[in-house]
């Protein structure tokens, strides 16, 4: 018998009750992750437990260099047996890391294997998974036993969508949607890399790009088949938000010398970026979308790996930086010009936590129930503290009833168990206070709130409720 049992996670009998009754049967909308639209529009079909599991997995590449594994076994040219082989036998090292008990709730949810991880059970445990995956595991299959109603990829604004297209086609239940990221409008330090990307996106909008006014003509077409494709959300990964504010007649100087191939200063960069990222913010609001800024990751800390082995490797840590005077000169000038589109703000480090969560009380405006989102724990929070600091902060400072919920912002199809480990521990602070006497024992009220939190509240905030899946678009 493993150790995650009915009652893991869920310390009294109140939790149980509240999980089991408002909780556990809630479908899942996964409103923001990073897993490929291209393997739901082929139904991918995983060869064994690497591929589904361990394939691109950083979080478990960084335990096991930890273990003192070599790379080879990580991102190197091993087997995908021996690759697997090396997680298990790191396994028993994460014991109060959260990858053991994502570990031990994946294999028990997505094949019923209760033994725990290790050296002596993966053979076991790579047939039974295996087996299970050649018979009937594909990617549609996972979303029909998860319930997961709804998922939001994230994609490059020079994406073709192609395999959104594909999936409007089909038959699949879960409606897909893509997510605009244009963040590479923002990267202007390396010229040549800014240039080919702009390029990249002349080609995706059919607009020759040549001139500020291009560019923004290329962005917008861009935001527009992204519309037409039920996006509903854009996205944007940043140290800090831009708030360097210049006019437009400046912001058209620099990209002129940017598109010339000239460097410009760090001033100018930061008054670029501040100017596209209010343009965004302006055509998200005219659509009615929903801004995510995920804010305070520092990406790529190890320069030589990345140099070796590129972004989202497993080389970035919390980072430490004023997010306050920014993030509010950032909104307010949204605000003032009439442009403030619904917003989400996530920290990936938890000294931010109660400054974006007060933040988030500065710009609401009686428009939209919870319209400035304090986000989910997010990237290194990703665990139960983390989860709990960020129901604290907002519960503290803000209407957790209101709360969007939870995310699996992860690359792996084996990632959906975290919505139920996220449920698990709201339930079960929700029921410890109600045993104390510091909520009424009044089930149906927070079982209501519980269950706004875990599904309705993201269907209503991004209108998913009354969406669904598009008819493909044209090109």
């Amino acid at each position: 018998m493993g150790f995650i049992g009915e009652n893991f996670l869920l310390h009294n009998r109140t939790a149980r009750a509240l999980y089991e009754r408002y909780a556990a049967t809630q479908p899942i909308v996964d409103y923001h992750c990073h897993i490929q639209a291209r393997d739901i529009a082929e139904d991918r079909r995983f060869s064994n437990l690497f591929e589904v599991w361990l394939e691109g997995d950083h979080y478990k590449w960084r335990a096991m260099r930890a273990n003192a594994v070599p790379e080879r076994y990580c991102t190197g040219d091993a087997s995908d047996y021996e690759k697997f082989l090396a997680w298990a036998r790191t396994v028993p090292h994460t014991l109060r890391n959260p990858l053991y008990h994502w570990t031990h709730l994946e294999l028990l949810r997505y094949f019923g294997i209760e033994e725990t991880l290790d050296e002596s059970t993966a053979p076991s445990i790579w047939r039974r998974a295996n087996l299970q995956l050649s018979e009937s595991l594909t990617v549609r299959a996972i979303l029909r036993k998860f319930k997961v109603e709804v998922i939001c990829t994230t994609d490059d604004a020079t994406d073709s969508l192609e395999h959104h297209r594909l999936i409007a086609q089909s038959e699949v239940e879960t409606r897909v949607f893509p997510t605009f990221r244009p963040d590479r409008v923002f990267r202007t330090s390396d010229v040549a890399s800014f240039n080919s990307w702009v390029d990249l996106l002349s080609a995706a909008a059919d607009v020759d790009i040549t001139r500020l006014a291009d560019l923004l003509t290329a962005l917008r077409r861009r935001h527009d088949a992204f519309h037409e494709l039920g996006c509903r959300a854009s996205d944007h990964g940043l140290d800090v938000c831009f708030a360097d504010f210049c006019s437009e007649a400046e912001a058209a100087r620099i990209f002129a010398e940017l598109r010339s191939g000239n460097r410009v200063s760090k001033e100018n960069q930061a008054k670029f970026a501040s100017f596209m990222l209010l343009y965004t913010g302006h055509l998200d609001a005219e659509k009615g979308w929903v801004k995510q800024l995920h804010l305070g990751a520092l990406r790529n800390a190890n320069s030589e790996m990345f140099r070796k082995l590129g972004a989202d490797t497993g080389f970035d840590s919390i980072g430490d930086w004023n997010q306050a005077v920014p993030v509010a000169a950032f909104l307010a000038r949204l605000s003032e010009e009439g442009a403030l589109p619904q917003v989400i703000l996530y920290s990936a480090n938890p000294a931010d936590n109660y400054v974006l969560a007060t933040m988030a009380g500065n710009f609401q405006d009686g428009t939209c129930a919870g319209k400035i989102q304090f986000g989910a724990a997010w990237w290194f929070l990703d665990q139960g503290d983390g989860m709990k600091w960020q129901l604290n902060a907002l519960s503290n400072t803000g209407l957790l009833s209101h709360f969007v919920g939870m995310v699996t912002d992860s690359r792996s199809w084996m990632s959906y168990p975290r919505h139920e480990y996220f449920r698990r521990l709201l339930c079960n602070i929700l029921g410890e206070e109600i045993e104390s006497g510091e909520l009424p024992n009044d089930h149906a009220l927070v079982g209501q709130m519980i269950e706004r939190i875990c599904y309705q509240n993201v269907r209503q905030y991004f209108g998913f409720a009354e969406a669904a899946q598009p008819v493909a678009a044209h090109s």
